[in-house]
């Protein structure tokens, strides 16, 4: 019994922390649960996990709905999706250091248009500094995914 519980929690861990960091919604260190982009990513294209897709899309949705921006991130996260079909030379789940570069890359890109928003010099720092932050906390939230969620 106390096995099946403990394997119940590894393979729930990373839909947890999907859920705990929307939650924790802080307006300077979590705007709207950013911070939810790391395991919605991760676990949806660097280590695919099970059934991670269509949460990853839902909670992407409430991501917008939090944010108040009208399906913004779920149609980047959608649009990776399919291309990540034609993922024939690029493996992505067998690169160094997590594939932060790629998250990097999806994290950039997505700020920049949503930058065009309301272009002015506060919004840039804010996108800047939510960059930083994002990538700054890929590694140790990946990591600690690695380590719970020890299925392979």
């Amino acid at each position: 019994m106390k096995r099946s519980v403990i394997n119940f929690l590894r393979k729930a861990f990373p839909f947890l922390t999907v859920i705990f960091l929307w939650r924790l919604n802080i307006p300077f260190w979590n705007p709207g649960g950013i911070l939810v982009l790391i395991p919605v990513f991760y676990c949806t294209f660097i280590r695919p996990i099970n059934w991670f897709m269509p949460f990853g899309l839902l909670f992407c949705f409430l991501l917008d709905y939090n944010l108040g921006a009208i399906c913004y991130w779920t149609s980047i996260y959608l649009l990776c999706y399919a291309l990540n079909g034609f993922q024939n030379f690029i493996d992505f789940t067998h690169r160094d250091f997590n594939s932060i570069d790629v998250f990097m890359l999806y994290i950039a890109i997505g700020l920049f248009f949503f930058e065009f928003a309301h272009i002015n010099w506060t919004t840039f720092g804010r996108m800047v500094w939510t960059f930083v932050w994002l990538s700054t906390l890929y590694t140790p939230i990946t990591q600690l995914i690695n380590r719970v969620h020890n299925d392979r």
